[in-house]
């Protein structure tokens, strides 16, 4: 059985990662996957992506590095999201993940107007959604996890637009019958949707915006987890 790849564009901060785990444990979890299934390949560090052809699909994690960076394991990751294109591999990214897709398939990514989106944010189902395999089954509303400072600013040609919120327009989108990516993070859970604000108070504070209100408004986001769980049962990639 050919492996299910998470492809790894990065770590989760420290203390984060000594207490919630990291994105690999994460995605496994909100996925759905078995852990004889997975292979982790580390990008950012260098490591070598199979060929699309070698594996059964792919999951494109979060990063703390930026895409208009374009460094040359980012941009190698482009190139290898491209030809799995071709091949019309699964492929869902998130965060980073979305971002790098985008970019890779002709879109733009640059500072998100107006800084940063962090917290349980609430998204709005858009009438795109309504023929597609996934989104069809998520209300006209639901909430979900986000942290970016980034964002996709011009869609790639043929994109599908699904879901937006108020401040980002394109937070989960279709490139094809097998690919999509989010903005939000369908991976956190509250407990590690609070770490990272409490990590980025400080930020947050010289940027105008309140943390200790963020922190509070802190919700489960069940409908996005099981996206992701959904979309991995739909291309065979899940346990059950």
């Amino acid at each position: 059985m050919k492996p299910v790849l998470i492809i790894r564009t990065g770590r989760a901060p420290a203390p984060i990662r000594a207490r919630h785990g990291d994105f690999p444990h994460w995605f496994r979890l909100g996925a759905q996957l078995s852990p004889d299934r997975i292979r982790v390949i580390d990008v950012e560090a260098g490591e070598e992506l199979p060929a699309p052809s070698e594996v059964a699909g792919a999951l494109i994690t979060g990063s703390a590095a930026m895409v208009t960076e374009r460094a040359p394991w980012s941009e190698r990751t482009a190139g290898w999201i491209r030809d799995a294109m071709d091949e019309e591999l699964p492929m869902f990214g998130v965060c980073y993940g979305h971002q790098l897709m985008s970019h890779a398939l002709g879109g733009r990514v640059d500072y998100l107007p107006g800084g940063r989106e962090i917290g349980t944010v609430s998204l709005n189902v858009l009438d795109a959604a309504k023929n597609d395999p996934l989104a069809s089954a998520l209300p006209l509303q639901f909430r979900a996890h986000a942290t970016h400072e980034q964002s996709v600013l011009e869609l790639p040609k043929g994109t599908t637009v699904l879901v937006s919120s108020a401040r980002d327009p394109h937070h989960l989108v279709r490139y094809g019958k097998n690919a999509m990516s989010a903005q939000f993070h369908p991976e956190f859970n509250a407990d590690v949707m609070r770490a990272y604000i409490h990590r980025k108070q400080h930020d947050m504070k010289r940027e105008g915006f309140d943390p200790h209100h963020t922190f509070k408004q802190v919700a489960a986001t069940p409908l996005a987890r099981r996206l992701f769980r959904q979309f991995s049962r739909h291309h065979g990639l899940a346990t059950g």
